[in-house]
């Protein structure tokens, strides 16, 4: 028997002789509610993927605001349908690493624990994988919108990653480093410019700009998926028939954007042309095969799609305890 174990049972005779603990002193044990670490790993040919937690967003009200092209009485039907609570919906953040097998590529860093308190877990939850931040060869950026690129640098403007280049999508970079287009952006996401000159600032010299259908690495491509922003990019790894888009922002929450591929999130800059994105692409995962990480989908975030009518319904990958 171990020898915890052990001198915990011995000291179990004496428990009866102390004082019983209020109830509240367990509920102010911090081990008694924490979640464990947020990752989840898998295979798909010779690369390895590693989806990581950086914690979670929430919306306080998704029936108003969250779909901008139909009325709120059509979301919370769908909403309902779906079994998704009409206040409070999470909204996780999920970046990703790929091992190639000859180097580790992180795919979107996070909120950088800037944005909201509920997020900013990717340092730690990418230790507890096996990862830290100084293991990242290569940054991949699908899109510039905070919760992708705000963990690049710390508050006060330090790069987090001290060597590593930083590849973006390059309709995306000429997008929102063009201060001309700030009247052609929706005025909510004009925050944006300001953000971006920020967080690649420290990178100055590293910045490698993407074009749409470019080998990153040998069976993995840029793959253009413009809409949800000017120049969002979604990348798709393939080892023989084994297939993977990391996804990105193509569609939010999947229960109500793969059901209703046409509506038009309240962050996509041009909702028809995210649509039109959103049906080519999960089209084409759902024709291949292909296994799809969304951004927002529900950790671990990993799944299918298969066609159901004219929309998609998304399918959670099997948990697994092996890799």
């Amino acid at each position: 028997m171990p020898i915890a174990r052990r001198a915990l049972l011995g000291a179990g005779a004496a428990l009866p002789l102390l004082p019983a603990l209020p109830a509240a002193a367990h509920h102010d044990n911090e081990r008694a509610h924490a979640q464990a670490p947020g990752f989840y790993r898998f295979t798909l040919g010779r690369f390895t993927i590693t989806v990581v937690s950086d914690g979670q967003g929430v919306r306080a009200d998704p029936i108003r605001g969250f779909v901008v092209n139909v009325p709120p009485e059509q979301v919370e039907q769908a909403f309902r349908q779906a079994h998704l609570p009409l206040k409070n919906l999470v909204s996780p953040f999920a970046p990703t690493v790929v091992e190639t097998g000859t180097e580790t590529i992180l795919f979107d860093t996070g909120t950088g624990g800037q944005l909201v308190p509920s997020a900013g877990f990717l340092p730690r939850n990418l230790e507890a994988s096996g990862y830290t931040l100084a293991d990242i060869d290569r940054v991949v950026i699908t899109h510039f919108h905070g919760d992708h690129i705000s963990g690049l640098t710390t508050k006060e403007g330090t790069a987090v990653f001290a060597k590593a280049p930083i590849l973006v999508p390059e309709a995306e970079w000429a997008w929102w480093m063009d201060q001309g287009n700030v009247t052609r952006t929706p005025e909510a996401q004009r925050g944006n410019f300001a953000n971006a000159g920020r967080r690649f600032a420290p990178y100055a010299g590293r910045v490698q700009r993407l074009k749409d259908g470019e080998e990153i690495a040998p069976g993995l491509r840029a793959v253009a998926a413009y809409g949800h922003t000017p120049g969002h990019m979604a990348y798709h790894l393939a080892d023989g028939k084994d297939q993977l888009f990391i996804m990105g922002d193509c569609a939010n929450r999947p229960e109500i954007f793969l059901a209703h591929p046409d509506w038009h999130f309240v962050f996509d800059v041009d909702g028809p042309m995210a649509a039109e994105t959103r049906r080519r692409l999960f089209g084409r995962a759902a024709d291949e095969g292909a296994r799809v990480i969304g951004h927002h989908f529900p950790f671990p975030s990993n799944g299918t799609v298969v066609r159901e009518g004219d929309a998609f319904r998304y399918v959670p990958a099997d948990w697994s305890s092996a890799v």
